[in-house]
């Protein structure tokens, strides 16, 4: 079987999700203004991409990092600025729609909601805006031909999270921290569940979600990440994924301090900053290319050729994988063969990953 490069061919695709401050234009929001050279090239003619952050907001070093990613990428690239608006607390479905509209009665094109949580509010402004491409990550049942839906093969990404864990682990107990108790995260923990039995069925699992509705702070509450931790921890799991977001960083806080591994989600958490003091710990992360997503919709637009309906990212195409930064993992040399002799065998049709 010929060897894939585990380091390279992913993260050329995922920007390094760098939180950069920009110039506050109100509570929450930041903006940057189009170049002359993106608005004198007769290609483009909005104001910017904007991009409306999911639960937790910029700053997770997870999914809504990702995010912002792909806009300075797209930003870099073709200057053509934007502005990204942070969600509030408590706020409700008509907030929401409020913020979608808002970035395009501005002019600003595309308009991203990061989470499925804004597949109302985009369905309701696309229709407002017909001349305007929206995007809506992680739902794909807002059908209309001016909307994208952006989703990904999260269970295939979580079958490698499930290998490795599988493989490193020496008590041969694993565990699964999910956000939210919804139907996708079920995906990522039925991923990694098959994951983890294709290397031996005999491997423990523990299994867990922080909350029933994201109200209830599953995706942006640390400290409820680090008791689920902790009692997986007590439990005897010396590896655990969590699929949670900004409480992400509780479950791996939580596994560094008594020194078991944690595998990381949606971005290579090895690499965060906010992090950084946990990474030795971090094995992997299951990875989910949301800026790219983002940045290939602004591309779209900007080339005047906007992206429509269901757009799919998979291990194939390189818009999910594994990230292996952290040194110790690649001198686990079963585990790396494990895991890409499953990556492989994802690609080449052997293995068929369950969504639930």
């Amino acid at each position: 079987m010929r060897q894939i490069s585990r380091r390279t061919r992913f993260s050329q695709a995922v920007v390094t999700a760098s939180v950069i401050a920009l110039a506050a234009v109100g509570c929450g929001e930041s903006s940057k203004s189009a170049s002359s050279e993106a608005t004198e090239s007769g290609k483009y003619s909005g104001k910017g991409i904007g991009l409306a952050y999911d639960i937790g907001g910029r700053g997770d070093q997870s999914f809504n990092d990702a995010a912002y990613a792909g806009f300075e990428k797209a930003d870099k690239e073709f200057g053509i600025g934007g502005r990204d608006v942070q969600p509030s607390d408590g706020e409700s479905d008509a907030d929401k729609v409020q913020r979608i509209e808002e970035l395009a009665k501005a002019g600003y094109n595309p308009v991203i909601g990061v989470g499925f949580i804004y597949a109302p509010a985009v369905k309701e402004a696309a229709a407002k805006f017909p001349n305007t491409t929206f995007g809506i990550i992680d739902d794909e049942q807002v059908k209309a031909d001016n909307v994208a839906d952006l989703v990904f093969s999260e269970e295939q990404a979580s079958y490698l999270a499930g290998v490795a864990a599988a493989k490193a682990s020496k008590k041969q107990h694993v565990g699964f921290i999910g956000g939210v108790d919804i139907p996708l995260i079920h995906k990522f923990e039925a991923g990694f569940k098959q994951g983890v039995e294709s290397v031996d069925k005999n491997v423990k699992i523990e299994s867990q979600y922080l909350t029933e509705t994201p109200a209830e702070g599953g995706f942006s509450s640390p400290d409820k990440g680090k008791e689920a931790a902790s009692g997986q921890i007590e439990a005897g799991a010396d590896v655990i994924y969590h699929a949670a977001g900004l409480s992400g960083q509780g479950v791996i806080s939580e596994a560094a301090d008594n020194k078991v591994w944690a595998i990381g989600v949606d971005s290579d958490q090895y690499k965060q900053s906010a992090l950084a003091k946990y990474k030795d710990y971090i094995l992997g992360s299951a990875l989910k290319n949301v800026g790219g997503a983002v940045y290939d919709l602004a591309k779209s637009v900007y080339e005047g050729k906007p992206l429509s309906g269901v757009v799919r990212a998979d291990l194939k195409s390189g818009g999910v994988g594994f990230a292996d930064s952290n040194p110790k993992y690649q001198a686990m040399t079963d585990v790396v063969e494990a895991v890409d002799k499953a990556k492989q065998d994802i690609i080449d049709g052997k293995v068929t990953v369950k969504t639930s």
